[in-house]
């Protein structure tokens, strides 16, 4: 069909353009603004109605003379071009390059709000992904196909977190390696800088397809951003039958981008200041991660969230949580004490970790492990709480048992090197040496023949030095 073009804008605010008697204009069609100094910039349409059109200026209003900016309508949605070229390369919010080479030509192009899967199709996340990082392969396990987010706070370690399971996240038995699709929205030079030197010093960077997001672009072009990024995603998964690693960073600023349109807009605000719609816009985002029947792809998400003054209830963290399966929530409290990743274990689950943890996917003693070590875990936290009252000398033997457990725990298991990758038996040996600290007694979840084969009193001469310990005990 034959395109528009019409010099009928009526007023721009805050990255918006009202444009008036444009007859046809549809919900998500494409547009194109040529200003008085002949610059293009992109632009969607966002609302219809008899009176005209809304459209969202991803590059800003800034500098338009309403009298003598052009809009074409394209009379198609929003589509960027895609190839296996894209690995390696580094794309803003719209597709186009930052990385000073050309633009990716290809006759394939895909709709940036992707086709909705059929809910039959799709197929349960499962299969244990390894992170080299004990917390989350131990206790909180990400498995294909899941969408675990990272909560966080200002200040926190998260990007680092983030950028350490980019370089280290592999499917076990499986050679090849997962292809990263990295979205960073409202991110400082500093943090870009960072997220590229560590993907090309580790090797990944071949496999690394980037759109970046700084914060001093317009935060109207974060909206698409993640849109954006997905379809590349789906393309790799579905189309190319690859592993895709999805890590967003971060939502909060995606979602505070989506407040400031919708004030623009006249929408009536909710929580917050959020628009009433942003739990249905942040599922758009999130369900897009998942797996397919008879495809060998699959997307598996990680997105970061930051907690304004690490409110956890905040709307944004709030409402991620209940779209996806699960949280790794970082603690300011471990980040003083120098442990990083600063992983609170408490907050923190995988609600799809039983169907990825076992026999057949990492060792048969490992869901009973991880739920005796957290169990064991919030005990010690509670004799701390006592100790912190009463005082440590105060408390009874097992008492501080659990005590040196809970420092053990937090110094040996929780605390981790940067570049320290740990296998998932390494990391289930070290929980099995931990637990050895604490009276067999105590070890009510995990089974005798458990006992027997990886507790370090599961040797007979162990057994005699654990029974005369005892006797010595009770004399």
């Amino acid at each position: 069909m034959k395109e528009k073009e019409y010099c009928t804008a009526s007023a721009a605010r805050g990255g918006l353009l009202f444009m008036q008697d444009i007859p046809g204009g549809a919900f998500g069609e494409r547009v194109v603004v040529k200003d008085h100094q002949g610059r293009r910039r992109n632009g969607q349409v966002i609302l219809t109605s008899d009176k005209g059109v809304l459209v969202q200026i991803f590059e800003g209003t800034d500098d338009l003379d309403l009298e003598r900016t052009w809009v074409r309508f394209l009379e198609e949605p929003f589509e960027i071009p895609l190839s296996p070229d894209v690995l390696g390369r580094i794309f803003d919010g719209v597709g186009a390059p930052r990385d000073n080479r050309p633009p990716i030509v290809a006759p394939l192009k895909r709709n940036v709000n992707g086709a909705p899967a059929n809910p039959v199709a799709r197929a349960y996340p499962q299969e244990f992904i390894q992170t080299g990082i004990s917390t989350i392969d131990g206790l909180n396990s990400l498995v294909r196909g899941q969408k675990l987010p990272i909560f966080s706070g200002s200040g926190l370690p998260h990007n680092r977190l983030a950028a350490q399971i980019v370089r280290q996240a592999k499917l076990l038995g499986e050679e090849t390696r997962f292809v990263v699709v990295f979205a960073a929205m409202g991110v400082t030079y500093g943090d870009a800088r960072f997220f590229q030197e560590e993907f090309e010093s580790s090797g990944v960077l071949g496999n690394v397809v980037m759109y970046l997001n700084l914060a001093d672009d317009p935060p109207i072009k974060r909206l698409i951003l993640p849109r954006t990024a997905l379809t590349c995603a789906e393309y790799l998964a579905f189309e190319q039958d690859l592993h895709v690693l999805v890590v967003m960073t971060d939502m909060t600023h995606y979602a505070e981008a989506l407040r400031e349109v919708a004030t623009a807009k006249g929408d009536v605000p909710s929580r917050k200041g959020y628009p009433g719609y942003l739990y249905s816009d942040l599922a758009e985002i999130y369900e897009r991660a998942g797996r397919i029947k008879n495809r060998h792809g699959s997307i598996t998400m990680v997105p970061v969230v930051s907690m304004p003054s690490d409110d956890i209830t905040h709307p944004i963290p709030d409402l991620t949580g209940y779209i996806t399966e699960g949280q790794i929530v970082l603690s300011r409290e471990l980040y003083h004490q120098g442990i990083y990743p600063p992983v609170s274990i408490p907050p923190s689950l995988s609600r799809l970790m039983k169907d990825g943890i076992g026999k057949d996917f990492t060792r048969e003693d490992h869901p009973r492990v991880a739920s005796q070590i957290y169990a064991a875990y919030a005990k010690a936290l509670e004799v701390r709480n006592l100790a912190s009252i009463i005082g440590a000398e105060e408390l009874s033997e097992s008492d501080r048992q659990y005590l040196n457990f809970a420092g053990q725990f937090e110094q040996r298991f929780v605390k981790q090197g940067e570049e320290e990758e740990r296998s998932i038996i390494e990391t289930l040996d070290l929980a099995w040496d931990l637990l050895s600290l604490l009276p067999q007694t105590a070890l009510t979840r995990v089974t005798e023949a458990d006992l027997e084969k990886y507790h370090k009193w599961g040797s007979d001469s162990g057994q005699a030095d654990l029974s005369q310990e005892r006797a010595s005990g009770e004399s």
